[in-house]
């Protein structure tokens, strides 16, 4: 049986998904932008990635770029691709409740 034509582009997308990688990293003082090799720039609050928005600018600027995400050593930060294209912050937070 064929693949409709929505399934095609849920493939396509996944794959794109996949195959997106950050060409480069720059910080302004609220946001974080991430350049992509299909030529989309992304800018995240700072505010989403606590420890980011904690760091120095020179912290900040240790960026190491992969295939899959950014990794901060210093500050032990380590984003993916997939997870900013998703509209996700930090997941590591733990979050607070009343008793």
């Amino acid at each position: 049986m064929p693949l409709s034509r929505i399934a095609l582009r849920s493939i396509w997308a996944k794959i794109d998904l996949m195959t997106t990688s950050a060409t480069s990293v720059r910080f302004d003082e609220h946001t974080m932008w991430v350049e992509l090799t299909d030529g989309r720039t992304l800018g995240v609050p700072l505010a989403w990635f606590p420890r980011l928005l904690r760091a120095t600018p020179v912290e900040r600027n240790q960026v190491e770029l992969s295939r899959v995400g950014l990794h901060w050593e210093a500050i032990n930060e380590d984003i993916s691709i997939a997870g900013l294209l998703a509209g996700r912050g930090d997941i590591t937070r733990s979050t607070e409740h009343a008793a």
